[in-house]
């Protein structure tokens, strides 16, 4: 289906709770050791063998709700981690390669005090719905696309120390199905 509303989706908070203490890791995440190309490129001083993993937490359960969820939506990666996303986090959740959000400005400071996802996020949907699930949602976001998306859109803001639990899966659906077919 074409016209489904797009779901962006973050990795570090919603699908990686990094701010979660070891010892209080969320019920049903798993540890990974990761080495994403743009990690490497990030310690370039540093000589490949030596250059430490990201210790990722992730939830295999995930995966399958976000395959229920692309009957609703069409998923997209909107994270720093980019197509690194698709080649160490899609496997071990047991998605498919999903699109990339490349980003244009990366860490830069976002108009009107807004993240610096969000201008871009409303530039790629291009006037369709969309919902975004991300730790670093705020109110200046969800005035800003409001105020320049003429489209629905959900802005679903996720605790980095929780990650993605069921209130947010049953939002997406929920929100996506009211939209119609």
């Amino acid at each position: 289906m074409v016209d489904r509303p797009l779901l962006y989706l973050d990795v570090d908070g919603p699908l990686n709770p990094y701010r979660a203490k070891p010892e209080q890791r969320p019920r049903g995440y798993e540890t990974h050791r990761l080495l994403p190309q743009s990690w490497i490129a990030r310690h370039r001083d540093i000589p490949v063998r030596r250059v430490k993993p990201l210790r990722v937490w992730l939830n295999p359960s995930h995966g399958r709700t976000l395959t229920e969820l692309a009957e609703d939506f069409e998923l997209w990666w909107a994270t720093t981690w980019e197509h690194d996303a698709n080649t160490h986090i899609a496997p071990v959740l047991g998605l498919p390669e999903l699109p990339v959000v490349e980003w244009k400005s990366p860490g830069c400071q976002g108009p009107e005090g807004t993240f610096w996802k969000t201008a871009e996020l409303v530039e790629h949907a291009a006037g369709r719905p969309f919902a975004w699930v991300d730790d670093d949602i705020t109110t200046p976001d969800r005035r800003y696309i409001n105020a320049r998306h003429a489209a629905p859109a959900l802005l679903r803001f996720v605790h980095p120390a929780a990650g993605l639990v069921e209130d947010d899966f049953a939002a997406l659906t929920s929100w996506a199905r009211t939209l119609g077919p």
